[in-house]
């Protein structure tokens, strides 16, 4: 009785075996889900400015508003809900994407002698600051990239009260002509051209009413 048991056990054992490797083979192959990366930088052409002042800038903080500031692109569905993408992202973190464009657009444009990096070991006589407070896709109604940021340009001097010189907010909405991720990236990048556009004609202005640098 005790052979037949094991006979019975073993011939199970080994159908079971058989069925698990013809399921297995069965199973069809899953390719590897392939995530793509992009890149927002926006390049500024056309005449630089006649230069109104021989100083330079300092590029200071760029900090960038929750959930907008992963790598993973961001799509607003609804009033209240945002979806993040984990299979479109960003090359770089968006605050480090729009600080490097706006160094880039800035020097392009000469308004200051120079624009440098926060890495620049140089003590800053002006510095800007920005804050990016949305960077989605919109597709609510019709897709539109959403880009707004506010630059707070000040001066370095302990003494003064109030130490900021300007600041300005800028919202842009520019729509998509799909629902593509490609599509978004263009339109954010369009979206923050637009912004450093309109910027760098309030920077010229306030470069030319500068206060005098500490110390002088």
């Amino acid at each position: 009785m005790r052979i037949q048991t094991m006979k019975n056990f073993t011939k199970f054992a080994t159908i079971c075996l058989i069925m698990t490797a013809l399921s297995a083979c069965s199973l069809p192959k899953r390719p590897a889900l392939d995530t793509a990366s992009w890149m927002v930088a926006p390049e500024r052409t056309g005449t630089p400015y006649k230069p109104r002042t021989d100083l330079w800038l300092k590029m200071g903080p760029v900090t960038t508003a929750s959930p907008f500031d992963g790598k993973s692109l961001v799509y607003r569905l609804g009033d209240q809900r945002y979806e993040k993408d984990f299979y479109n992202i960003y090359s770089a973190l968006p605050n480090e994407m729009i600080g490097s464009a706006t160094r880039q657009w800035l020097n392009s444009a000469q308004v200051f002698s120079m624009t440098v990096g926060q890495g620049n070991s140089f003590f800053p006589y002006y510095i800007l600051q920005t804050s990016v407070e949305e960077f989605y896709g919109d597709y609510r109604v019709r897709p539109e990239a959403v880009v707004t940021v506010e630059f707070f340009l000040t001066a370095t001097d302990p003494k003064k009260l109030n130490p900021v010189i300007g600041k300005n907010r800028y919202t842009k909405r520019v729509a998509l002509k799909d629902n593509t991720p490609q599509a978004l990236v263009l339109g954010q990048q369009e979206a923050l051209a637009q912004i450093l556009k309109e910027y760098e004609v309030a920077l010229y202005q306030y470069a030319g009413n500068l206060p005098k640098p500490l110390g002088q």
